[in-house]
């Protein structure tokens, strides 16, 4: 007998104009009205008709899962309990919400069949539990691990966890404004530095010297660090070390922690912040319940830095708080920053990268930052070597105090080049910037951003699409924050693009 205790998916269907809070007033009380809660919800579905419903997407925003859509005739072909006669003239299939959420979930149930108000009708399907041994954490081969990557299908999402910003400048001679990198570098003394270590390589690498660097820059045991092949790495190792019952991501917010979490199969709650509210994290925003958090610090794409007592407050006993601070550099006098805290109650992770002050994203090197139990326990999980020389030696040299001098001043000429392009975006019709930006890159709302990007490509920049966010949508662009002569240009660019006619696609 297949277990029908997986995720739970939503079937919505609401006639055009339907508010979003109406939708979900009406998926609280059919979710009350089982005792089930928002808490387990993974997606919503509805008929292709409806997808582009402002209200039904505005509720999977709020939700924080995705929105899919399924043709008319595919649910035409879904049996339900309750047909309706009216559904199939308007649309071409006799039910939308049971038929999708029965769509979403092969093998599942019905738990809540058709729910309806005056403008909107629900449904909620169970899907079956993953396999037995697909469930929690663990090392690769170990039992409790899935056998293979992504094989947390239950908890599969439209948002493409996998996108980053260098897709969008593959294309020869456009303006980078995608990509998070400061321009200009590795500045020289770095790259001689680095060019010091090719005698060495015959050598295995040795991290001893640059742990124990990174150690006096934070002001920690050397015991408390672990040097990582970017950031990236980190977040695997986190992923498949860390057990936990609940697990909340903190979103808008960089991808790949979620993207890890699933595929050490980890079943990943998101805590969905808002522009109404700055995108800035709120008292209730994270649940009790969550043993492992994870959130940004400042939060990439949102640039939205949170105060260090507000990320402080997240710590507690029986929880592991992992905060990424990647850009945390490119603040200036890093006000916010856990780096060097210690004695925050439960376990708390900061992860740091050296990628985007000093330009090394192809060099791969970043490092965490935690108690001394778990970060044995994570370079127990590690290959063996996995830092190059090179890499320990920018890891080294970029932790002296003339390296900090440097980047300190980096982070005060971005934060007045920042101003200088949000000044800029001001003055573009229909562009909203949401909270304080306080990194190397804004987030602006604009209708048809999607269609924009692409004229700004045809204008030779590239900018960083949002929709691959989960919490944001098609209507948002992350923009790299450059010199005043380059965001004059963009902005010149950017007014054309959005004033430029919208054709029909």
């Amino acid at each position: 007998m297949v277990e029908l205790d997986g995720p739970l998916v939503a079937g919505v269907g609401a006639r055009p104009g339907t508010p979003a809070d109406a939708v979900l007033a009406l998926l609280d009380e059919a979710l009350a009205g089982a005792g089930l809660d928002r808490t387990e919800l993974v997606l919503l579905a509805t008929v292709e008709a409806r997808a582009a419903e402002p209200g039904l997407c505005e509720a999977a925003r709020i939700l924080g899962v995705p929105l899919t859509a399924h043709p008319a005739a595919v649910l035409a072909a879904v049996p339900v309990p309750n047909p309706s006669a009216a559904v199939r003239a308007a649309l071409g299939t006799p039910g939308v919400a049971e038929a999708a959420a029965l769509a979403e979930a092969p093998g599942g149930r019905l738990v809540v069949p058709k729910t309806a108000s005056r403008t909107a009708t629900v449904a909620i399907a169970r899907r079956a539990a993953a396999p037995a041994g697909a469930g929690r954490t663990g090392h690769p081969g170990s039992p409790d691990r899935p056998a293979t990557p992504r094989e947390n299908t239950a908890m599969s999402t439209d948002f493409d966890l996998r996108h980053h910003g260098d897709a969008e400048v593959r294309a020869a001679g456009l303006v980078d404004l995608a990509v998070n990198v400061r321009t200009g570098t590795p500045p020289g003394w770095l790259r001689d530095r680095l060019a010091a270590t090719l005698g060495d390589l015959a050598a295995y690498p040795d991290p001893a010297a640059a742990r124990a660097a990174v150690a006096a820059r934070h002001g920690r045991p050397v015991g408390e660090v672990l040097l990582t092949a970017g950031a990236a790495e980190a977040f695997v190792l986190l992923a498949r070390t860390l057990t936990a019952r609940h697990v909340c991501v903190v979103h808008p917010q960089f991808t790949e922690p979620e993207a890890a979490l699933r595929d050490a199969g980890h079943t990943v709650h998101r805590a969905v912040l808002r522009a109404e509210d700055g995108f800035r994290l709120t008292s209730g925003a994270v649940p009790e319940e969550a043993d492992l958090v994870v959130i940004g610090n400042p939060t990439n794409p949102t640039s939205v830095l949170h105060p260090a007592e507000d990320v402080a407050a997240l710590a507690r006993p029986g929880r592991t708080l992992v905060v990424d601070e990647a850009f945390m550099d490119t603040v200036p006098g890093e006000s916010a920053a856990l780096a060097g805290v210690r004695g925050l109650p439960g376990r708390v992770v900061v992860l740091r990268s050296l990628t985007k002050t000093w330009g090394l994203a192809g060099l791969r090197i970043g490092y965490v930052l935690g108690p001394a139990e778990l970060i044995a326990e994570l370079a127990a999980a590690q290959p063996l070597w996995p830092v190059s020389t090179p890499a320990l030696a920018a890891a080294e040299a970029c932790s002296a105090p003339a390296a900090l001098a440097e980047a300190e001043e980096a982070a005060r000429t971005l934060a007045a080049h920042r101003s200088h392009l949000l000044e800029g975006l001001r003055g573009v019709p229909g562009v909203r910037v949401h909270g304080v930006p306080a990194s190397s890159f804004l987030l602006a709302e604009l209708a048809g951003a999607a269609a924009v990007r692409e004229r700004l490509r045809e204008a030779g920049f590239a900018v960083r699409r949002g929709d691959t966010f989960p919490g944001l949508g098609p209507d948002w662009l992350r923009i790299a924050v450059r010199d005043g002569a380059t965001s004059d240009r963009f902005l010149a660019a950017l007014s054309a693009a959005v004033g430029a006619p919208v054709t029909a696609g």
